[in-house]
C-alpha cells in the first residue's frame, strides 16, 4: 500500500521559512489534516502560519508553536501539548539546523558548539522520543525524516562542529531504522537526508566542490518528499554524495585527501562563507 499525508498529523521543525516552510506547504497541498509547526522565529511563524492557512482548506488545520528546540524541557512541554490536543503526530520532519563556518578554536563552547549540538543532534533525538511509542503503537503508517547532511559523511575544514553534529544524526537516525526492523515494527519508516549545500541562505558564500552544484530549495523538497513516501532509508543528494562515500571508504586517507582537495575542492568550500545575514 502507498503511503501518502492525507489525513495525517505532521510536525516541522524549523518551519517558518526556508526548507522547513516548502515542506509545511507540500504538507498542506497533499492533504495533512494537521500541520504542527515549530519554531522560534515569532514573526516569520505568525507570516507562514497566515500564508498557510490561505491554501488550506476548512479540514486542514495549521498549527504554529513557538518552540526553542535547543532545550529540552521546551521540546517536553511542546511534544506534551501536541499529545493532549492531537494525540500525536504520523510524520516528524526534523529540519531544524544551525551552522558555525569558522575553525574549531574560534568556537565558544556555550554560544557555538554545544548551541549547535544541542540543535543539530539532540534535539531530533529527544522530539522523535517524545512521539516515537506512540507511532510504534498506533500502528497507523508513520515516518521520520532527519534531515542529516553531507557534511555529516565527509570531514571538512571550518565546518568541524556542524560535521560532527550530522555525523551523530545519520548514526543515530540509522541506528533507530535499524532497531524498528529487527523488532518487526513495520508500520514506521525512518529516512536519513545527506545533502550537500543548498541554496536557502544558510550557507551563503560557499562554493560547490567540483561536479556538485548548490541545489535549489524546491529541488531538494521533491526529493525529500518522494523518499520519505517512499520510506526510503537513506537520500544523498548529489550523486557526487556517493562518489565521496565510496572514495573514502577504499582509498588511502592521503590518497583521498589529495582528491577532495586539488581535484574536488571540497576542503576549499567553506573559504568564503559568510552564512545567513
Amino acid at each position: 500500500m502507498t503511503f501518502n499525508v492525507v489525513g495525517s498529523r505532521i510536525l516541522i521543525t524549523g518551519a517558518a521559512m526556508g526548507m522547513g516552510r516548502l515542506y509545511a506547504e507540500r504538507a498542506v497541498a497533499e492533504g495533512a489534516e494537521t500541520v504542527i509547526l515549530w519554531d522560534i522565529n515569532k514573526e516569520a511563524l505568525a507570516e507562514t502560519t497566515k500564508a498557510l492557512r490561505v491554501h488550506a482548506d476548512n479540514r486542514q488545520e495549521i498549527v504554529p508553536m513557538l518552540v526553542d528546540i535547543g532545550e529540552r524541557t521546551a521540546i517536553e512541554k511542546a511534544s506534551a501539548n501536541v499529545i493532549a490536543n492531537h494525540g500525536g503526530v504520523d510524520v516528524i520532519i526534523n529540519n531544524a539546523g544551525v551552522v558555525r563556518g569558522t575553525y574549531f578554536w574560534e568556537h565558544e563552547n556555550e554560544r557555538d558548539t554545544e548551541f549547535i549540538m544541542k540543535i543539530n543532534a539532540l534535539a531530533p533525538m529527544f522530539i522523535t522520543h517524545e512521539f516515537l511509542t506512540r507511532m510504534m503503537e498506533g500502528k497507523r503508517p508513520s515516518r521520520i525524516v532527519n534531515i542529516a547532511s553531507a557534511a555529516g559523511t565527509l570531514s571538512n575544514p571550518k565546518m568541524s562542529v556542524y560535521a560532527s553534529s550530522k555525523w551523530a544524526l545519520i548514526g543515530w537516525s540509522d541506528s533507530v531504522r535499524l532497531e524498528l526492523k529487527q523488532q518487526h515494527i513495520d508500520n514506521v519508516k525512518v529516512t536519513t537526508v545527506c545533502p550537500s549545500y543548498i541554496a536557502t541562505g544558510m550557507f551563503e558564500g560557499v562554493k560547490g566542490p567540483l561536479m556538485t552544484p548548490i541545489m535549489q530549495p524546491d529541488y531538494v523538497v521533491n526529493k525529500v518528499w518522494k523518499a520519505m513516501l517512499a520510506g526510503k532509508p537513506m537520500l544523498m543528494l548529489p550523486w557526487t554524495v556517493h562518489l565521496s562515500k565510496v572514495l573514502k571508504g577504499i582509498l588511502p586517507q592521503r590518497w583521498f585527501d589529495a582528491i577532495a582537495d586539488n581535484i574536488f575542492g571540497v576542503y576549499n568550500t567553506m573559504d568564503k562563507f559568510t552564512g545567513r545575514k
